[in-house]
């Protein structure tokens, strides 16, 4: 990254007074969009946006049903036509590299939709797949569609064998051991590898075109004689004996208790697991399981998937899910930090929608978590029971803080109860997960369908220091035990620049801000030099134009770090943890905040085709279309309180200095 002028210090003070003068404007453009943007009952929803894998799955599972000629498919495949890329393929990210199996679904669901093989936008993905070593070469996920459609026999498929449900709790290898949105798919396909459906497309609807002869499914096993992925792939062929000997009334029982967990996961819910991979898979196992197209399970089913297509332009693109929760919290976050008071009316109306939507019955978390503590939490989606989600309670619960009435019996029982369970929820390395508490038995990772790069459910950064963050904002310190153990955990992790990992955000970026911000809301020392050092890493990757950007590949190359085209949600992440590290008089803060300002559009929001939301790492990102709105307005409106704060003689001296000197607490309380 080069090196970028330094202003003055009579410049950045001018710079500072213009700034002044315009962020009301800027803001309340900002205000008004988001204002304009929320629904009738008080919250907010925006698009979130995956890749063409949501597309072409849904397209391959309507051809399992028969109906992939229907205009919702072709509208999808078209709109897929739309993100191939120059060399044929499809990414899993905007600008990204091609996907193999993102690639064979592709191409695969645009045949079934009925566009020609002979189409020279078939022909060139085709001659891409071929060269990639075929249709094969997909992973796992891809192979069991393919098998469901009769292209590949479920031999060529990992065994999931439907047995696993009866495995205890406290067992390494249990579905509780998993991730709770792995847990979902795996039961739901441990019913479809048991029965294993299967409608044979051939003639006009197969892919024989796209395997190479002699290229079979066999992974990469290694060198080492002994290790755990080759004892699974042992494994994996014993199962697959043991299903032809397997006693039908073992295997039977097998699959009924997994029909039973997930027809009761169902309740209460946006459908199984309230995110579209499971939600398809129901679709199937429910046919697989004997329920027909009209059965009121099955159309149930079906509906909620048909909620997440989104029509436009002739062109049809599915959500992976529905964000209201977190898109509300962060959205009242913002307005307040825009000057909105808490009493506003739309505050009071996004206060009580988010107050209706805590959970207060026990979920999945409670087998492996804290037995004693009340039920409580909040999910990502609309409905969502099962999976409180730890993240969005530690959000919603700083949201509740802002609005009106924060010290009325109802708000402050719901954070005594959300605190409380969020305390118990804490892993044992000292940082907190999504959902469950201590998921993470690596060894699972080696399973031959973890390929999906989302067995676990481990301790990362940016959840951890928002819990930390919020347990500052209702008055613990630094000194709490709970609090002591979470920064031990964020000390041992902070990458050698002085960044920190971001696993559900793009990425050392996000890391880095919401470590900086939580160890501001607990009073940390600015002027430690682990705090300093992550700071200057921040400034060392703001790009000549003011603004921070970060590509989805620094997950796959650590030395991306900080690197891509600069958005607008990464900016205001950079910003905010260099404000919360008291650098709001700073040059790089001047100039970030300028980028935002300049950069805005006449609508009041910015541009942001960028994704910059994680699922999987390395596998599956999410462009959430609200984050180019409330993010940069939460740096904003934080700026303008912290440059209220500067005394003409912080402006004159420059309080931004390079070099190694202690940097004072901020001004201000990011949450006051």
């Amino acid at each position: 990254m080069p090196n970028l002028p330094i202003l003055s210090e009579s410049a950045l003070s001018c710079e500072q007074d213009r700034l002044s003068s315009e962020l009301d404007v800027t803001i309340d453009a900002v205000n008004d969009w988001l204002l304009a943007q929320q629904k009738s009952d008080g919250h907010w929803c925006a698009e979130l946006e995956g890749d063409t894998i949501l597309e072409s799955e849904y397209i391959l599972m309507m051809a399992f049903l028969g109906r992939h000629r229907s205009q919702e498919c072709v509208r999808s495949a078209k709109y897929m036509l739309t993100l191939q890329n120059s060399e044929g393929g499809w990414a899993i990210y905007p600008g990204g590299p091609t996907e193999l199996s993102a690639t064979v679904k592709a191409y695969y669901a645009l045949k079934l939709a009925g566009f020609s093989i002979d189409d020279p936008r078939m022909v060139k993905a085709r001659e891409l797949i071929l060269a990639s070593g075929g249709a094969m070469r997909c992973n796992s996920f891809t192979r069991f569609y393919l098998a469901l459609l009769g292209q590949i026999p479920y031999g060529d498929t990992p065994c999931v064998p439907p047995e696993i449900i009866f495995l205890s709790h406290r067992l390494p290898f249990s579905i509780w051991a998993m991730s709770a949105w792995t847990r979902d798919m795996v039961v739901a396909l441990s019913i479809i590898s048991a029965l294993k459906p299967c409608r044979k497309l051939q003639g006009d609807e197969a892919i024989d075109e796209l395997f190479v002869a002699g290229v079979r499914s066999t992974p990469d096993l290694g060198k080492r004689m002994l290790s755990w992925k080759r004892f699974f792939y042992v494994m994996d062929k014993g199962l697959k004996v043991y299903e032809k000997v397997a006693p039908k009334f073992v295997r039977g029982r097998a699959v009924n208790a997994c029909k039973r967990w997930m027809l009761e996961h169902m309740e209460n819910s946006d459908g199984f697991g309230a995110i579209f991979p499971p939600m398809v898979y129901t679709v199937i196992a429910l046919k697989a399981l004997g329920y027909s197209d009209e059965h009121n399970l099955q159309q149930w089913a079906l509906s909620k998937l048909e909620e997440l297509l989104i029509e436009e332009n002739g062109l049809i693109r599915i959500q992976p899910c529905f964000s209201p929760v977190w898109d509300t919290a962060i959205a009242a976050i913002g307005l307040t930090d825009g000057g909105l008071p808490g009493d506003h009316p739309a505050m009071k109306k996004a206060t009580r929608w988010l107050l209706d939507k805590e959970i207060r019955v026990k979920g999945d978390w409670q087998l492996r978590g804290p037995k004693h503590v009340e039920p409580t939490g909040w999910h990502f989606q609309y409905a969502n029971q099962f999976y409180a989600d730890i993240d969005d309670t530690a959000m919603v619960l700083l949201a509740l803080q802002r609005g009106p009435g924060s010290d009325s019996d109802e708000i402050r029982a719901a954070t005594s109860r959300g605190v409380a369970w969020l305390l118990e929820m804490q892993n044992r390395d000292g940082g907190w997960a999504a959902f469950d508490i201590d998921i993470d038995n690596e060894v699972l990772t080696q399973v031959p369908f973890a390929d999906h790069n989302a067995m676990l459910d481990p301790s990362c950064v940016d959840i951890t220091l928002r819990i930390v963050e919020l347990l500052g904002v209702m008055g613990y310190d630094r000194h709490h035990p709970k609090i002591a153990k979470a920064l031990d955990y964020l000390w041992k992790t902070q990458e050698p620049e002085g960044c920190w990992f971001g696993r559900w955000g793009v990425n050392y970026i996000y890391g880095t801000w919401q470590a900086l911000q939580g160890l501001h809301a607990i009073g940390y020392p600015m002027g430690d030099l682990r705090v300093q050092k992550a700071a200057e890493w921040l400034k060392s990757v703001q790009q000549p134009c003011g603004g921070w950007g970060e590509t989805c590949a620094s997950y796959d190359d650590a030395s991306l770090k900080g690197t891509g085209k600069a958005t607008a949600s990464q900016t205001a992440w950079a910003l905010l943890g260099l404000i919360s590290a008291g650098e709001q008089g700073s040059e790089a803060v001047v100039r970030g905040v300028r980028w935002l300002v300049s950069e805005q559009n006449k609508d009041g929001i910015w541009d942001e085709p960028e994704f910059t939301g994680t699922g999987f790492p390395k596998v599956f990102y999410l462009k959430y279309h609200y984050y180019r709105a409330y993010f940069p307005l939460m740096a904003l409106g934080r700026y303008r309180k912290a440059l209220a704060g500067l005394s003409e003689q912080e402006k004159t001296e420059g309080a931004f200095r390079e070099g190694s000197r202690q940097v004072a607490s901020p001004h201000f309380n990011s949450h006051a």
